[in-house]
C-alpha cells in the first residue's frame, strides 16, 4: 500500500513522501481492520454489500464524496476528493470465491465447510487501495496540492467483471492515470498484461420424455451438451499454448428417469489477445451447432461479460518499483 500512494505523489521531495508514509501508519490499525472485516464477510460477485459499506463508510467519514450504487450496481461506488486535474483514479476490489472458506492460516481450515472464502487477497486489495487513496488526500490537503483522488469500489472482479460495466457508464472517462495493484508471491511493479476473456453461457433446448417407457419421443439437451464439452475438449490440441478454456456444466436434468429438455454450460475463453479470444470463440460456437446437430435439440450462445487484455504502463510501473527499492523487502 505505501509503495503504492509514494507513486501517486511521485515528482515530490522525499519530505512529501514521508508525509504520505506518516499517514499510512496514521490509518494503519483501521485499514488492517477494515481488510479482517471482509475477509470475515466473504461475499461473492455482486453480493458485497456489507465489503463496500464498510469501505464507502471509512472513505466517507474521511472526508471524500462518495457516489453508492454507480453503473446500475449496488456494491459498486466512486469516492472522490480534491477538484480539477490530474485526475488519479485507484481500484479496489471486495469480493470472494465460492467454497473457499479459510480460516487465516497457512493451511486449509475453513471457517464454514463449502461457505465463500477470499482466494485472490481481495479483503487487501480493497482496504489497501483506500488507504492510499486516503493519504494522498491527506497529503494533498496539506500541500494544497492540486487535483483529484478517485476510489473506485469495483465488485464482481471474480465473475461478471464490475470494471466493465463501470466503463460503459464512462466513469474511468476524464482519468489521467489509474492505478491498481494485486497480491502475489512477488513483491514489485509488474509490466506484465492480463489474459484477454469472454464469458458465454452455452444452452441447449430439447423435449422432455419419460426415459424407461418413451425416451424416443424425447431429445436429450444434456446429450447436447456432453457432446459440445466434447467438442471443446478435442479443440484444445488445435489452439495456440497461450488459449486457456474453462467451462462448468451449470445445468444437466433434474433427475434421471426424465430426458432433459433445457442443459446448460458456462464457459470461459482466455488469450493473451482478444483477437485470439474472438477466433476460438467462434470454433466454440460451430462446436455449439455441431453438437446440437448431433442430439437433435436447439442451441443458444449468449455472451455474458468481456475483458480485454490489459495495456501495460512501463513508465509508471518504473516509478511503482523505484518507490518500492526506497521502502525496502516487506519483513512477515
Amino acid at each position: 500500500m505505501l509503495f503504492f500512494c509514494l507513486s501517486l505523489a511521485e515528482g515530490q521531495t522525499m519530505q512529501d513522501k514521508q508525509s504520505v508514509q506518516m499517514a499510512v501508519d496514521a490509518h494503519a490499525a483501521d485499514l488492517i481492520h477494515l481488510s479482517d472485516q471482509i475477509w470475515a464477510f466473504a461475499e461473492t460477485a455482486l453480493k458485497e454489500y456489507q465489503s463496500s459499506r464498510v469501505l464507502a463508510d471509512y472513505a466517507e467519514a474521511q472526508g471524500f464524496t462518495v457516489e453508492r450504487g454507480v453503473a446500475g450496481m449496488p456494491t459498486a461506488f466512486v469516492a472522490s476528493y480534491g477538484s480539477g486535474k490530474p485526475i488519479i483514479g485507484v481500484l479496489g476490489e471486495y469480493d470472494a470465491l465460492p467454497g473457499l472458506s479459510q480460516q487465516a492460516t497457512p493451511d486449509k481450515q475453513p471457517l464454514v465447510e463449502g461457505a465463500p472464502g477470499h482466494g485472490c487477497g481481495h479483503n487487501l486489495f480493497g482496504a489497501a487501495s483506500l488507504g492510499a487513496a486516503i493519504a494522498v488526500k491527506e497529503w494533498m490537503q496539506k500541500t494544497g496540492a492540486k487535483g483529484t483522488v478517485r476510489f473506485y469500489g469495483t465488485p464482481a472482479e471474480e465473475s461478471v467483471g464490475g470494471k466493465v460495466y463501470m466503463a460503459r457508464a464512462g466513469l474511468f472517462n476524464d482519468l489521467d492515470a489509474c492505478l491498481d495493484w494485486h497480491p502475489d508471491y512477488q513483491t514489485k511493479a509488474s509490466t506484465q498484461s492480463s489474459q484477454a476473456v469472454i464469458d458465454y453461457l452455452v444452452n441447449f433446448h430439447g423435449k422432455a420424455a419419460h426415459a424407461a417407457f418413451d425416451p424416443w419421443n424425447g431429445r436429450s439437451a444434456l446429450d447436447g451438451v456432453e457432446s459440445f464439452v466434447d467438442g471443446i475438449n478435442l479443440l484444445r490440441e488445435h489452439v495456440h499454448p497461450s488459449v486457456r478454456i474453462h467451462y462448468v456444466i451449470t445445468k444437466g436434468g433434474q433427475v434421471p428417469n426424465v430426458v432433459p429438455d433445457e442443459a446448460q454450460v458456462w464457459i470461459w475463453i482466455r488469450d493473451s489477445k482478444m483477437p485470439g479470444v474472438l477466433t476460438v470463440s467462434e470454433r466454440m460456437k460451430d462446436i455449439a451447432k455441431g453438437a446440437a446437430l448431433i442430439a437433435g435439440v436447439e442451441s443458444e450462445v449468449v455472451l455474458q461479460n468481456g475483458i480485454y487484455d490489459e495495456i501495460p504502463n512501463r513508465r509508471g510501473a518504473a516509478v511503482l518499483q523505484s518507490n518500492l527499492e526506497m521502502l525496502g523487502a516487506i519483513e512477515y
